[in-house]
């Protein structure tokens, strides 16, 4: 038995260089980077050097790049900023119906707080309609929030379409792109975005250190206040350590060469799972326009999460969850009109850099194994 790691979606491991910056940080910049002694201004420059990076990422300048805690912080910061700047009583918000938790949940937030939303459908692959979003604007609309890609199908949605409708209408677009980044090119003025989301876990930085883009002249109510790190935008003294890092691994992901060789692979699994399993294994999302290490299939008739517990070797997430002996897709399947029959048997495998054919040889090899003993 071999451990195989194929939850790359969820969170990847630190690159070796990324964890070497963040020795020498912990090292070298332990000054406060607001002080302006001999100790503070390394750590000042450490931050300023890995905002450069992350500004590079995305195309953007350094000055519009606040560096935040995680994605989850961002995707808050850029709804209650918007929703708290808007000087509306009722403000109106556009989203999707497959969106992360950490936008979800601050958007019923601010609806007790008198906010009004609007969930955007979605197809049978998981993505929204464009002219659904034309429709659903109205004069109180102060941003549409659409994910770049979704973390368990991985389709990819028409977000410069889609930002560009807002724009007619004189409304900011935000993207959570955290799993976008490092998978497919993500810089902001092709996507026509106002607000960005990145997590840096999601791209071999640690966990703890995300950012959010906000473009120049979009004015947002800060998220967490008290002096004035960050330009004001967002209060605490900065990690020397963590914004190097994230800096860094924002260097090392806008080298998307790496993705097609991912991509070669994660095509040629999902040709030996319906070489081995015919029409019992189902595609989950869109079959061309998704992400390049994302695999989301469903065992139909069985239960995902059942069959990852026979393979404890393999590390992946299902699609399902199981509760009392009741199983319950997730709200993205079911948002897509994925059956139940379906659905319950979801996996996602989402492959990174490291992934080998050789491990992806041992799944399929595994999920014959275990799929025969149950039959």
């Amino acid at each position: 038995m071999r451990d195989v790691y194929l939850d790359f979606n969820a969170s990847t491991p630190v690159a070796p260089e990324v964890s070497g910056i963040m020795r020498h940080a912990l090292e070298t910049g332990y000054g406060n980077p607001s002080s302006n002694h001999w100790a503070g201004v390394p750590a000042r420059q450490m931050v300023e050097d890995g905002r450069r990076q992350v500004a590079a990422l995305l195309g953007c300048a350094p000055h519009e790049i606040v560096f935040t805690s995680g994605g989850s912080e961002a995707n808050n910061h850029a709804l209650k900023g918007v929703f708290f700047a808007s000087g509306r009583d009722r403000p109106h918000f556009i989203t999707s119906s497959v969106e992360h938790p950490s936008i979800v949940a601050p958007l019923r937030f601010l609806e007790r707080l008198g906010a009004q939303v609007t969930w955007l459908p979605v197809d049978g692959a998981g993505l929204v309609d464009p002219d659904d979003l034309r429709r659903a604007i109205t004069p109180d609309t102060v941003l549409v929030t659409i994910m770049h890609a979704n973390n368990e199908t991985g389709t990819i949605q028409p977000i410069a379409a889609c930002a560009t409708i807002a724009h007619e209408h004189g409304i900011p677009f935000h993207t959570d792109a955290a799993q976008s980044v490092g998978k497919i090119p993500t810089r902001v003025d092709d996507l026509s975005v106002d607000l960005l989301t990145i997590a840096g876990h999601k791209f071999h930085a640690p966990k703890g250190v995300g950012a959010l883009y906000i473009r120049d002249g979009l004015k947002l109510e800060p998220f967490i206040h008290g002096a004035g790190h960050e330009s004001g935008r967002r209060a605490g003294t900065e990690s020397a350590m963590l914004t190097s890092a994230l800096g860094l691994a924002a260097s090392l992901a806008a080298d998307l060469a790496p993705m097609a060789g991912v991509q070669h692979l994660r095509d040629s699994f999902w040709d030996a799972l319906r070489q081995a399993f015919g029409d019992g294994v189902v595609l989950n999302g869109h079959p061309d326009q998704r992400l390049p290490n994302t695999l989301n299939v469903s065992f139909v008739g069985r239960v995902g999460a059942e069959i990852l517990s026979a393979m404890p070797e393999v590390a992946a997430s299902t699609g399902s969850a199981c509760h009392s002996g009741r199983v319950e897709l997730s709200p993205v399947l079911e948002a897509m009109g994925v059956s139940p029959q379906v659905g319950m048997g979801a996996i996602r495998f989402s492959l990174g850099r490291t992934t080998t054919p050789d491990e992806i040889d041992h799944v399929v090899t595994s999920l014959r194994r275990v799929i025969t003993l149950t039959s």
